[in-house]
């Protein structure tokens, strides 16, 4: 068993299994914190040596008695976690593609319940993401502050007067704060109020993502929704931002879901029953299908149609199902053909597990 594994062997974060406010519609609620060290380049400059230095001191933050009054902490040098593993902590978002294909004294930190992950020598020196679930933005950043307070009374922080807290990309410069929410809007895309949203979003510097951030698709009718302006603005005022903005789109999508029940109730009741009956019997399913299935029985179980399935064990499919994670639990690496027909297997097992 490799120090990896007891961060890769389960598809479920225990803090996943807590349960959030308007924990049926967001599924998630994250802080990113971007910081660098004054002395050292950004990492994509910086030499063998200085990155390993980073490291190092980084290291004895991990091991202090102020960060151990928060939380046990386990800090993954890169080097340590092969591929496979590498590509697990990405599908459960634990560390970004970036640092998984990074080698050269990258490592994250991790706590038991993996609701805090620290990622080193990735585009900054440190990158603090903490986690709660359902929509508790502030409870997120009030962890993640704690968290950067007591790194930095141990390191010198790259900051500037004006511009603020020094990172790579100049996207991040200021607070250096990426607040965000995974949200399910299965309703507001079946009801074709979407783009309409989204592009209402965009207008108030907010940012709309896939399920694996920039540049992934909204597979399962799940978005990320964050902010975009770092610069000009303290923290309070992005998270506040961000915070009415999906108050108001929690409020559209519930309005949504009731639309569907009153106007178009046989045939949502009909969607959700098909897709789960797909579900408990398929012997084949690409993973496209898998997340959009698994989207309905979602809505179906919020909707009340569905009393037999947890929507915990939705969360844990939607990891579960990815190829990495397939592939680990197979013990070897799979065609795109065998991991649909695992991906298949797995959810029939996982189905009537709850049935």
């Amino acid at each position: 068993m490799t120090k990896a594994s007891r961060f890769t062997e389960n598809a479920l974060s225990d803090w996943m299994k807590g349960e959030g406010p308007d924990s049926d519609i967001v599924i998630s609620s994250r802080i990113r914190i971007a910081r660098n060290m004054q002395a050292y380049p950004f990492p994509m400059l910086a030499t063998n040596q200085q990155s390993k230095e980073v490291l190092e001191q980084v290291a004895q933050v991990v091991h202090s008695e102020e960060l151990g009054t928060i939380s046990r902490f386990s800090m993954l040098p890169l080097s340590e976690v092969n591929e496979l593993e590498r590509r697990v902590l990405v599908e459960k978002h634990l560390i970004s593609p970036a640092l998984a294909n990074e080698s050269r004294n990258g490592a994250v930190i991790l706590n038991d319940n993996e609701s805090v992950s620290i990622m080193v020598n990735e585009e900054d020196h440190l990158r603090i993401q903490c986690l709660c679930p359902g929509f508790q933005i502030k409870e997120a950043w009030d962890l993640a502050s704690q968290i950067d307070d007591i790194f930095e009374t141990h390191l010198n922080y790259a900051f500037d007067e004006k511009r603020g807290y020094m990172t790579s990309c100049p996207t991040n410069v200021g607070t250096g704060i990426r607040s965000s929410v995974m949200i399910h809007l299965p309703a507001l895309v079946l009801t074709q109020q979407i783009n309409r949203i989204l592009s209402a979003i965009t207008q108030v510097g907010l940012a709309v993502r896939g399920l694996y951030g920039e540049g992934s698709e909204a597979l399962g009718n799940l978005f990320q929704i964050s902010n975009q302006i770092t610069l000009g603005q303290s923290e309070e005022e992005i998270i506040d931002n961000l915070y009415s903005v999906v108050r108001q789109i929690i409020e559209h999508e519930r309005a949504a879901r009731q639309k569907l029940i009153y106007e178009t109730r046989a045939k949502i009741l009909d969607r959700v029953s098909r897709s789960y009956g797909v579900l408990s019997y398929a012997a084949i399913m690409d993973s496209k299908e898998a997340a959009q299935r698994l989207s309905d029985v979602r809505l179906g179980i919020d909707l009340g149609f569905i009393k037999n399935v947890s929507p915990h064990v939705l969360n844990e499919l939607l990891v579960m199902t990815q190829p990495g994670f397939l592939q680990q639990t197979a013990g070897e690496k799979l065609t795109p053909e065998e991991r649909d027909i695992r991906r298949a297997q797995l959810i029939r097992e996982k189905i009537a597990e709850t049935g």
